[in-house]
């Protein structure tokens, strides 16, 4: 019996959101009284015994080239055979690009219930119940898991956690690998920007920036706070900036601890995509923006006369 938590990586490297797995996972695991178990696939240059700083007991590793990518059907095939073999009657999964790929095949294949996008620890008094946003995060949804295998795949960003100490024990797993129905050739990388998914700070902008000759004041900002940057899907569309940088219903979800939105409306769309941030900030001149609905705070005001004077003060605070 255990908790095994898929952790995924990148080039090598564990994702940040597979580190709030982990420690979510040990959590589920702490409260059934059983360990904490995770499998790791693909070729990985991070150190894998500090996953043990996150409540992970022992970790299984597939080191196979043709796993360094996402196989949405190879990934389902490994993690059940782990999951098998460990006798998990829990699996853990980010609720990231993999997780939503992998998590419903999974269920599937072993006959589990699924619950996607959790946002808190399962409640274990009455059955295995577990809270999730639904209606792009306009309500809560307790759901309650009743097969033997359970799976949760973790919304990013929503489960706090700290490393603590220890030394995760770390063993070859055995696992028959077909070959790929899907071969990657290229691969072409955004360098030098903060990712979006990992970010835990974004400054946005919308068409109220009349242009792409004007988006200098969100990339000034950006750079000032160590942010990444993103925008609206009308930007997006127009060629302002790149799709990559799309958040919202059509475009990426994320949930960082701040969220900048500069011109921006806040559609219902839009706001689909980043009303988990932590903390809303939204500056527009028109005090009737639907935005300001939904913000933590607003300034009514000149996004070109507001935004560099913000800008300054980070600046001045930071000692820049």
């Amino acid at each position: 019996m255990s908790v095994l938590i898929f952790i995924d990586q990148a080039d090598g490297q564990i994702k940040k959101s597979s580190l709030e797995a982990a420690a979510y996972g040990a959590k589920v695991a702490e409260q059934s009284g059983t360990s904490a178990e995770a499998i790791v696939l693909g070729n990985i240059t991070d150190d894998l015994t500090s996953l043990g700083k996150y409540g992970i007991k022992k970790v299984h590793t597939v080191k196979d080239s043709k796993l360094n990518s996402l196989d949405a059907q190879l990934f389902t095939k490994v993690i059940a055979q782990a999951a098998t073999t460990t006798g998990a009657t829990v699996i853990v999964l980010s609720n990231n690009f993999a997780g939503k790929s992998v998590a419903p095949r999974l269920s599937v294949k072993l006959k589990a219930g699924l619950v996607s996008g959790a946002i808190a620890l399962p409640d274990t008094t009455k059955g295995f119940v577990v809270k999730k946003s639904v209606f792009s995060g306009k309500a809560f949804a307790n759901i309650a898991i009743n097969t033997p295998i359970k799976i949760i795949s973790l919304s990013p960003n929503s489960y706090s956690f700290t490393a603590g100490t220890g030394s995760a024990e770390v063993a070859d797993f055995a696992a028959t690998i077909d070959a790929p129905k899907v071969q990657v050739t290229a691969t072409n990388k955004v360098t030098g920007e903060i990712p979006l998914s990992e970010a835990e700070l974004v400054v946005s902008g919308g068409r109220g920036l009349k242009g792409p000759e004007n988006w200098g004041i969100v990339l000034d900002l950006a750079k000032a706070l160590g942010a990444a940057t993103a925008c609206s899907r009308p930007v997006a569309d127009a060629d302002w900036r790149p799709h990559h940088e799309h958040v919202g219903q059509t475009g990426l979800a994320i949930a960082p601890n701040l969220y900048i939105a500069i011109g921006i409306s806040g559609a219902i769309q839009h706001l689909a995509g980043v009303n988990r941030s932590k903390v809303i900030v939204v500056i527009n001149k028109d005090p009737e923006a639907p935005f300001f609905k939904a913000a933590d705070y607003g300034i009514v005001g000149d996004a070109f006369e507001v935004v560099p004077k913000i800008t300054a003060a980070v600046k001045k605070l930071k000692g820049i």
